[in-house]
């Protein structure tokens, strides 16, 4: 026979402090990653394996841990979008795979996580994020979405032409039409979660851009250790001055 019973997740709901500390996070990986790979001197490659690092301690602590913990949690999806910023920024320019190509790339790996997440364990809802497995899925997908969403913000401000602020643009208008479809339509609030997450990405890689690209590229010029520094203080601030409850799920299980 088969119970419904009721478990904790070690992530947060997805309510609009979620989503603000998300944007925000996508920002710091865009500035973070540029600051390593470029002002740093790092390089692609060597960026993407100290962040791969950061990324793989930082999601085993977090199945590990017993509990939700806000800042872990937001550690680890920070450590996401600095390895999806520098990994994307590899593929595309070192290995010569262009903005498009590894878009389309990253797509494919995205939608072949969901698949294998949904054929494995039946939804790849967040409400179902309640066991190691489930996690691990999770944190594969949610590295995929922010290495494509760096790779698609990038092609749509330097290859289509659009610019970083036209670019940004774009995605903020995106992601208005998923909050309108949100409260105004029945469609499945998992499909408008993941593709919230996804347009998030390209929507802090463009702003990212705006801040730290040189003025005649369209950018401010700001500093990417300095963009990165006020980005990390505000997240911080996010976090401790909005109450983050993990969200409630429920697990069906043989008995």
């Amino acid at each position: 026979m088969k119970k419904s019973n009721l478990f904790v997740a070690k992530v947060p709901e997805a309510t609009l402090a979620f989503w603000i500390i998300k944007i925000a996070a996508t920002t710091l990986g865009e500035t973070g990653g540029d600051a390593a790979s470029m002002s740093m001197n790092l390089g692609y490659l060597v960026s993407t394996v100290v962040f791969a690092i950061i990324f793989v301690v930082a999601v085993v602590a977090q199945i590990k841990a017993d509990r939700f913990n806000p800042l872990l949690y937001w550690i680890t999806v920070i450590a996401t979008t600095t390895v999806g910023t520098t990994l994307a920024d590899f593929a595309d320019r070192s290995l010569g795979i262009g903005y498009a190509g590894g878009s389309a790339l990253l797509l494919f790996l995205l939608l072949a996580s969901l698949f294998v997440w949904h054929k494995t364990l039946g939804s790849v809802s967040v409400n179902t994020v309640a066991s190691p497995k489930a996690e691990m899925f999770y944190w594969i997908t949610i590295m995929f979405s922010q290495t494509l969403g760096t790779a698609l913000g990038d092609w749509t401000a330097d290859t289509a032409g659009f610019g970083y602020s036209r670019a940004a643009l774009i995605f903020g208008s995106l992601l208005l039409v998923l909050v309108i479809a949100y409260y105004a339509t029945r469609l499945s609030r998992t499909l408008l979660f993941w593709a919230a997450f996804i347009v998030t990405r390209p929507l802090g890689a463009v702003v990212g851009d705006f801040l730290d690209k040189p003025i005649a590229n369209g950018g401010l010029a700001m500093s990417r250790y300095g963009a990165s520094i006020a980005l990390v203080l505000f997240i911080l601030a996010c976090v401790s001055v909005f109450r983050q409850r993990p969200a409630a799920v429920h697990r069906t299980t043989a008995d």
